[in-house]
């Protein structure tokens, strides 16, 4: 059989670096392929390639890709165009930093569908719908005129699945399809892609860290460290009896243990009461509000110095939203009490002075990192607005330990954001926030990008931190085993309402609720090993 995709001896470097060295692969019709490996190893370089999207990012390829015939390095730009889209889809990696703010998510889809098909009006419309539902959008219809900073990161995930699958793609190339999508949407999401493998014969390149999904879904795995593929084959020979001692750690690692106990004789730190957040559904010419979306709806927690909240539930359950209201980052009714002072009222200029002790890790690092800014610039900015005392040695020793803590080399500091892996962007996050060492940190998704050895790495630094500094949490995941390893408690919201909130050990081991059993089931069914 003729491969789809044929990778060989390919080879990559940006300005003399590096960092794609001799991978050699294959995609047959009707195949997934995964590329896994700690992020930094090369896996989203030598999927971009495939379609030789890197040209405008300065990369030097060589070696051989073809992909339907077509011999992709040496492609002119007709060809290329036919290829991306026509022939492979592809779901980038930070859906917010792909989707065009300007436009609402109905154009953008319409858009990727128009590039190819001469379809238009109510037919096009039509074909939008059938792509956001295959996708897993709910409410699609009522959908179609948001923006995508108006949808969850998971939505806007969904949105560009159903972008890449516009033209009933032969390939389908997949950048941590389902990072940003909560266990249950992972499910749908990984049927839908069988679903289309088996009757389009749609073959699929994969690049995730979930070694889960790769042993249920993949044919094969391709395993890379530091740009080299070190090992390949058919995955159940591979998991069974890996060769490589990089691939034994990948199997063995996941995040475990459970967090220290709360000091028993920990303060309150923050105490919100009836919190609520509606956005306005505005509809017509005139742009009339004809409803409201009920984002949060009456939440009440209380969070303790030392203690660690968990906040689970689907995408556009309202968890992202109550973190930023919390934060007085969204405009929210309800009580909110920091440090034994109520907060909801005050002015920005008042709140300045809490915000070094309020902090928080967004979950698109790509997004919320100035592309302008060195990482060093972007971890001492904090300091230069809430420490003006500091002198420039004393900044840049804070920054070079604040990105030593999460595992980035000290010189890292002269680089800039598109230099680094969505796995390294998530780490300059959490040191931006870490740095100005806060009592109240909110972690919206922050190990969502990383693999899982560097997710066991900063559950152990966040928990180090804890210990240190009796800091609180605030954090929002939908991966579970890590909620498990390092949450007290756990609050489940569903449509911005608490469903469920109790300890962490009874809450995953016994929920009492028929979605919270659901989450918790469909989540360990798709654990690596105990937690």
């Amino acid at each position: 059989m003729t491969a789809l995709l044929a990778v060989d001896d390919l080879s990559v470097a940006f300005n003399g670096r590096r960092v794609v060295q001799g991978v050699s692969f294959q995609v047959q019709p009707g195949e997934t392929v995964a590329l896994v490996g700690e992020s930094g190893s090369g896996k989203s370089v030598t999927a971009l390639s495939a379609l030789r999207l890197l040209a405008a990012a300065g990369s030097n390829p060589s070696g051989s890709i073809v992909l339907d015939g077509v011999d992709v390095l040496h492609a002119d730009e007709p060809a290329l165009q036919h290829l991306r889209g026509g022939v492979a889809g592809m779901v980038f990696q930070e859906p917010m930093t792909s989707l065009n703010p300007l436009h609402h998510i109905g154009q953008q889809v319409a858009e990727a569908i128009t590039l190819h098909q001469p379809l238009a009006g109510e037919a096009l419309r039509a074909r939008v719908l059938d792509l956001l539902h295959q996708a897993g959008l709910a409410n699609a219809e009522e959908r179609l005129e948001a923006y995508p900073h108006q949808l969850s990161g998971g939505q806007r995930q969904r949105v560009m699945i159903a972008a890449a699958l516009a033209n009933d793609p032969k390939l389908l190339i997949a950048d941590e399809p389902t990072t940003a999508l909560d266990v249950t949407i992972q499910a749908q999401i990984l049927a839908l892609l069988e679903t289309l493998k088996r009757e389009r014969g749609l073959a699929l390149l994969l690049i995730t860290h979930n070694l889960e999904i790769v042993r249920q879904h993949a044919d094969r795995v391709v395993v890379m460290q530091h740009g080299l593929a070190v090992e390949q084959g058919r995955v159940a020979e591979v998991f069974a009896a890996p060769r490589h001692a990089y691939t034994r750690m990948l199997l063995a690692t996941q995040p475990r243990g459970r967090p220290a106990p709360v000091p028993a004789d920990a303060e309150e730190l923050l105490r919100a009461e009836d919190m609520r957040v509606h956005f306005p559904i505005k509809r017509g010419l005139l742009r009339r509000v004809v409803g409201a979306v009920k984002a949060v709806d009456g939440v009440s927690l209380a969070l303790h110095a030392g203690e660690t909240l968990g906040l689970v539930g689907e995408s556009g359950s309202g968890k992202t939203t109550l973190g930023l209201a919390l934060l007085r980052l969204q405009a929210s009714t309800g009580a909110i009490t920091f440090e034994g002072q109520r907060i909801e009222a005050l002015t920005a200029r008042a709140m300045r002075p809490l915000r070094a002790r309020m902090q928080v890790v967004f979950q698109d690092p790509y997004g919320s990192l100035s592309p302008r800014l060195s990482a060093g610039e972007i971890v001492g900015e904090g300091l230069e607005v809430h420490a003006p005392g500091l002198t420039q040695a004393e900044r840049e020793a804070r920054v070079a330990a604040a990105l030593e803590e999460v595992g980035l080399e000290a010189t890292s500091a002269q680089r800039y954001p598109h230099e680094f892996s969505g796995g390294q962007r998530q780490r300059l996050a959490i040191a931006r926030a870490l740095v100005l060492k806060p009592r109240f940190l909110v972690l919206d998704e922050p190990t969502s990008a990383l693999d899982v050895s560097v997710q066991a790495q900063v559950v152990e630094l966040l928990r180090g931190l804890q210990a240190r500094y009796r800091l609180a949490y605030l954090f929002i995941s939908h991966d579970l085993r890590v909620v498990r390893a390092l949450a007290h408690r756990i609050l489940v919201l569903k449509d911005g309402r608490v469903v469920e909130m109790g300890e962490a050990e009874r809450l995953t081991a016994a929920p009492e609720q028929p979605y919270t059993r659901a989450l918790m089931a469909a989540a360990f069914d798709l654990r690596v090993g105990e937690a």
